[in-house]
This record gives C-alpha cells, sequence and structure tokens, in this order.
C-alpha cells in the first residue's frame, strides 16, 4: 500500500468514527442514514483526493525546477566549453608568441641589414596576436603595476627607494588569460622598501 493510500485511509477511518459519534442534544448517539453514511464518506474521500491533488502538484512543481535547473546547467557547461576549448591549443602558442617577442629584443634596429628582417618579426608577433586575441586570448604585461598573486608570479623581490613596495619592477616573461581564466602568470621582479 503507498503512503497516498494509507494516509486516504486514515482520513476516511477517521471521518466514518465522526459520523458514528455524532450526539444529539441529549447526547444519545445519532444514528445515520445511509445517505448520510455515504455523504459522509464521499466527505472523507473528497479531502484525501485535495490532499493527494496538493502533493502531485508539489511534485510537479519540483520536477519542473529541476528541469530547469538542470537545462541553465547544461548551458553554462556548454557556454563554458565553447569559451575554453582552445585552451590547451592557446597554452601550446605561448612559447612561440614569447620567442618571437624574444627574437624582436636582441635584433638591432639600427643595423640597416637586418631592418627589414625586424619589421617582418615584429608584423608576424602582432598578427599572431591580434589572431590569438579573437579568440579570447589576452596578453598580462603588469610593467609598473600593483604585484596581484592572481595574475602575476614574483621571481626576485628587489628594494627600491623610488617605488612602493610591491609595485612590479620588470616582466621576465609576460602572462596570458583566455576569456578571463589564467593560461599562465606574468613572471615578474618585484620591488619591496630598503631597509
Amino acid at each position: 500500500m503507498s503512503e497516498q493510500e494509507q494516509v486516504q485511509n486514515e482520513q476516511q477511518t477517521a471521518a466514518e468514527l465522526e459520523a458514528e459519534q455524532q450526539t444529539t442534544e441529549q447526547g444519545e448517539p445519532v444514528q445515520l442514514s445511509g445517505e448520510q453514511a455515504v455523504i459522509a464518506k464521499l466527505e472523507a474521500e473528497l479531502v484525501a483526493a485535495r490532499q493527494l491533488a496538493a502533493d502531485q502538484q508539489d511534485l510537479a512543481l519540483r520536477v519542473k525546477a529541476e528541469a530547469e535547473n538542470s537545462k541553465r546547467r547544461s548551458a553554462q557547461d556548454v557556454e563554458k566549453a565553447h569559451k575554453f576549448a582552445l585552451e590547451k591549443f592557446a597554452g601550446d602558442l605561448l612559447p612561440v608568441l614569447d620567442n618571437l617577442e624574444r627574437s624582436l629584443s636582441f635584433i638591432d634596429r639600427e643595423n640597416e641589414t637586418v631592418k627589414p628582417l625586424a619589421e617582418g618579426v615584429e608584423l608576424t608577433f602582432k598578427g599572431l596576436l591580434d589572431t590569438v586575441a579573437k579568440y579570447g586570448v589576452q596578453q598580462i604585461d603588469p610593467q609598473g603595476q600593483p604585484f596581484n598573486p592572481e595574475y602575476h608570479q614574483a621571481m626576485s623581490i628587489q628594494p627600491n627607494a623610488e617605488l612602493d613596495a610591491n609595485t612590479v619592477i620588470f616582466v621576465m616573461q609576460k602572462g596570458y588569460e583566455l576569456n578571463g581564466r589564467l593560461l599562465r602568470p606574468a613572471m615578474v621582479g618585484v620591488s619591496k622598501k630598503p631597509d
């Protein structure tokens, strides 16, 4: 017997007992006619049916809410999958960006024979940066900014009287993020007050 049937039977029995225990003003028990007994039984069944309907409605609302939550979670998972599907690929491109940037710092721009090479490397580097930016990859260059351990990795701490403590003095390697998620922290040197 299900819980709902049990509740229904209990309510029906209670209604029948109540009907049987009705008394007159003199205290004598009232004998219910057949019709009154049927009415009492039907009233008990009506109460049970209303309770069952309320329980079913509550259950339906819970199922609907769970379905909506599941749909929302699935949509969020799909959105995250789209946003971060390129995470491994973008991470593999970071050394290429680093090498192009590093090569630019070693080229002598005053030398006329390598000037076209420097321009080519610079255009390649900017083109690659622009391309990865279209897909949500952004460079983190914290030069002169306050140190933020969420985005920066301190490689050295140097005393500096001119700057506030915990200011990024130099960037050894720039960091990158993909759609707001950190791919790689920037490796930086941080200032401290001299002793």
